[in-house]
């Protein structure tokens, strides 16, 4: 993937890989469709904000094993990301550097996080690294990706929608597409490789 001209990323840009982790993986207990497809395309722009020495920020699910989202608690979802295990764990092929800032969300067993800035310290970190526009990309596009860049927009961040890195879970046909165009609606830029 070459990374489109128009979009080079420049100071006060940082880039956000949302929960690219096994769980979501072919084989992971909450398996989003096509989800390893993320992980190629995202790997360009990682080495792209690296070799420039830009910020770079991975969120992951870090929940407790009774989380209340799960299904045993009365949840919506099978238990996934559970703290510590290797579901939870970032894909092994996705080369985050070494001085990725990992936001954990939804660490509690009564709080739901889809959002990276939910319940986190998030918007406070990329103030004090003066970032202003984000690049977004991850699983899955119809909540985490989508809950992120809508606060990101919500908190007056400039938001570029990786589309080549998202991929949905569609819980009902067609959730992805709708969460697509409620970013781009928001003001979210698409960008595709």
């Amino acid at each position: 993937m070459t990374i489109p001209a128009s979009s080079e990323q420049r100071a006060g840009d940082a880039l956000v890989v949302v929960d690219v982790q096994n769980d979501f993986l072919s084989g992971g207990s909450l398996a989003v469709p096509g989800g390893n497809a993320v992980v190629a395309p995202l790997n360009a722009w990682l080495a792209a904000f690296a070799a420039d020495g830009l910020p770079v920020i991975a969120t992951r699910d870090w929940h407790p094993p009774n989380h209340f989202s799960f299904v045993a608690q009365g949840g919506a979802w099978p238990s996934h990301c559970v703290a510590g295990t290797a579901g939870a764990n970032f894909a092994p092929m996705l080369a985050l550097p070494p001085n990725a800032l990992v936001i954990s969300k939804a660490t509690t067993g009564e709080a739901e996080a889809y959002s990276g800035f939910a319940g986190t310290d998030l918007h406070a970190r990329l103030q004090g690294l003066g970032v202003k526009r984000l690049f977004v990309g991850g699983l899955a596009t119809d909540y985490c990706v989508l809950t992120t860049v809508l606060d990101a927009l919500r908190l007056g961040y400039a938001v570029m929608l990786l589309v080549d890195c998202i991929r949905a879970v569609d819980m009902k046909p067609g959730d992805g597409e709708r969460a697509i165009v409620a970013m781009r609606e928001a003001g979210a830029l698409l960008l595709e490789g």
